[in-house]
């Protein structure tokens, strides 16, 4: 990065001695510089990009250097007068068409999984930030000095028409890239920058160049040439530019977001506040003006509309992250029932119901065998059994009730009302079933220990309940596994 600088460094001191050696020298030796300085630049940067194998761009610097070619032989040697129909226009105007041609390709070949817009909305909203800079910029360049130059190109002809095609084309190429940069990582990169820098150089000579055309000047002020003369600096940087990584900053607002925000508006605006001055001026506006202005506007609402929709589809995303994120702090990966944080915070809840007409039930499940199923057949099948036995726990209750997995292959259920036996039994039950998991059956059991509460107690809390039914889980495979114990019953526990 540090020699590109270098190099940069050492082309803008050059160009600068450059330019201000033709300004004070006589014409004809200004222009001879000027030209001879241009085409050298245009040849070293058709080798370097002939040299990075990019087709599209060494064929923009070919056309660069054969445009240059032609008019240095044509306006320098033969003395054709302005403007000239002859290949040299020809292959000006060609430049900025195969630049934007080598925009899409890269854009293209580059595709990051952060470049592509979210949806065709958004697509569609990139299509018309282009057309409201390219309809603000119509309106701006008819109000000044379009106008005035289509008239001298009907009265010149076709010359006089590649005059005016060559400074317009670098305008669209320079949307596509403000427009592009937004939507694409590749284009945000220091060559893209540097070949939006020889657009706008190129651009405004050219327009220059164009009004004093079109009022009968052919001999163009040494001035008219200095954006000419830093185009092709500025292409051949663009090919010894290297690339950088533009990954957002936290808390910052990317320089692409800012563009994207200000595309629309600040050109509307420009050529807003240059319209009120030409009205207030006493100009007046003609169809041309006010027809272009308002479909501007139109697609000004358009865009606001798309955008409007996508932030709406946006907040909706938000929210069902939100609820994932949720979801997942509260919930097993493995099997998707609750977790143990979840399981007691609503053992809490329940305990703190005050006028509890119904028995809370609270049974803690161990299921038996399961090691084994790990030991002898790995853990992917392990865990496919542990999935079998949280759906069969969930069947077996009401939506309201709460089953979690506790840790390794215990399990919770928490039921609100409902006899404890009952329940208990009917749990044994379902888990009792073989488990048939890649062709192999395996045959898990459970012990179940079981707690409840009749009526609120504010000094038991959800460790005393947890503590119980662990207790009578311990009694239940004490006395033989695949079994129910509820705690407190006549049978004998192990504490």
């Amino acid at each position: 990065m540090k020699r590109f600088w270098l190099v940069a460094g050492c082309v803008g001191v050059f160009m600068t001695v450059t330019i201000l050696t033709a300004l004070a020298a006589p014409r004809d030796i200004g222009v001879a510089i000027d030209k001879i300085v241009q085409l050298v630049f245009a040849i070293a940067a058709l080798i370097a990009y002939a040299r990075q194998r990019n087709r599209w761009m060494t064929a923009a610097m070919t056309s660069l250097t054969i445009g240059l070619s032609a008019w240095i032989w044509g306006q320098q040697i033969l003395g054709v007068q302005l403007p000239t129909s002859t290949i040299a226009p020809l292959g000006f105007t060609l430049v900025p068409v195969l630049c934007l041609a080598a925009l899409i390709a890269k854009a293209q070949s580059a595709r990051r999984a952060d470049d592509l817009l979210p949806n065709y909305r958004s697509r569609t909203v990139v299509v018309l930030d282009g057309l409201i800079v390219i309809g603000s910029l119509f309106v701006l360049t008819w109000v000044s000095a379009l106008e005035s130059l289509t008239r001298a190109w009907a009265t010149e002809g076709p010359g006089f028409a590649t005059v005016v095609a060559h400074p317009a084309t670098y305008l669209v190429l320079l949307v596509a890239i403000v427009v592009m940069s937004w939507t694409h990582q590749s284009v945000r990169q220091w060559p893209m920058l540097f070949v939006a820098l020889a657009g706008i150089a190129q651009s405004s000579s050219g327009w220059v160049f164009a009004y004093y055309i079109s009022t009968g000047v052919t001999a163009i002020p040494a001035t008219a040439d200095i954006g000419f003369m830093l185009c092709p600096a500025f292409f051949l940087l663009s090919a010894l530019a290297p690339t950088r990584n533009l990954e957002p900053s936290s808390g910052r607002m990317r320089m692409a977001d800012l563009l994207h925000l200000l595309v629309p508006y600040l050109p509307l605006a420009i050529t807003g506040l240059f319209i009120m001055w030409n009205t207030a001026t006493g100009g007046r506006l003609n169809p041309v003006e006010i027809y272009v202005g308002l479909l501007v506007v139109c697609l000004v609402i358009v865009r606001q509309l798309l955008t409007m929709m996508d932030n709406v589809r946006l907040m909706d995303q938000l929210r069902v992250s939100r609820e994932q994120l949720r979801h997942e702090a509260t919930h097993d990966p493995l099997t998707g029932v609750a977790n143990r944080s979840l399981f007691r915070d609503r053992l809490d809840r329940a305990l703190a119901v005050q006028d509890r007409a119904r028995p809370l039930v609270l049974l803690f499940i161990d299921v038996d065998g399961f090691k084994a199923v790990n030991d002898n057949h790995g853990h992917a099948e392990g865990d496919i059994v542990l999935r079998n036995v949280a759906a069969r726990l969930v069947g077996c209750v009401r939506a309201e009730d709460t089953v979690a997995r506790l840790g390794g292959d215990e399990f919770g259920v928490l039921v609100d009302g409902g006899e404890a036996d009952e329940i208990g039994s009917r749990l044994l039950l379902a888990l009792s079933h073989p488990h048939e998991v890649h062709g192999r059956v395996h045959r898990v059991h459970a012990s179940i220990g079981v707690a409840q509460r009749l009526s609120y107690d504010p000094s038991v809390t959800a460790d005393d309940v947890l503590g119980a039914a662990d207790a009578a889980m311990y009694t239940a495979k004490r006395l033989g596994k695949g079994m129910v114990v509820v705690h407190g019953s006549p049978l004998p526990e192990m504490t």
